[in-house]
């Protein structure tokens, strides 16, 4: 019995990167970790060419569809989104971002902080990181 408990374990413990296609692999960091039935995103607003858009609308738009993305290459969708952690460089655009983010995700809404930090690393002014669980 105590072997089937801790066979079990091991197998719910597996770690899975997914990353879309054609997505460039990190050295630094996944896109996506699949663990069991939960997804965990990391956040950006880069586009394929590794651009950042100069409007705020389209990076928030951006990062979202990033999220998208990698969703769907692990078999989700947004209506999987459990939990969302926004982080702005500016508190003033958070309205802009939460009419870009109300478009993404329907009712009922994920769970949410949202963190108004210095900077962001790169040129970027939000980063939305995601939890999915299917």
């Amino acid at each position: 019995m105590f072997v089937l408990l801790c066979s079990a374990f091991t197998v719910a413990a597996e770690k899975r990167v997914v990353r879309p296609p054609g997505a460039k692999p990190s050295a630094s960091w996944s896109h996506g970790i699949l663990v069991g039935d939960t997804l965990y995103i990391s956040g950006m607003g880069e586009d394929a060419n590794g651009k950042i858009p100069s409007d705020f609308e389209a990076e928030a738009k951006q990062a979202l569809d990033n999220i998208g993305a990698i969703l769907k290459a692990g078999g989700m969708s947004p209506d999987d989104v459990v939990s969302v952690q926004v982080y702005l460089t500016d508190g003033a655009m958070f309205e802009r971002m939460n009419a870009v983010y109300r478009s993404y995700f329907k009712d009922p809404r994920p769970t949410r902080a949202t963190v108004v930090v210095a900077k962001l690393v790169g040129q970027g002014q939000i980063e939305i990181t995601a939890t999915a669980r299917k």
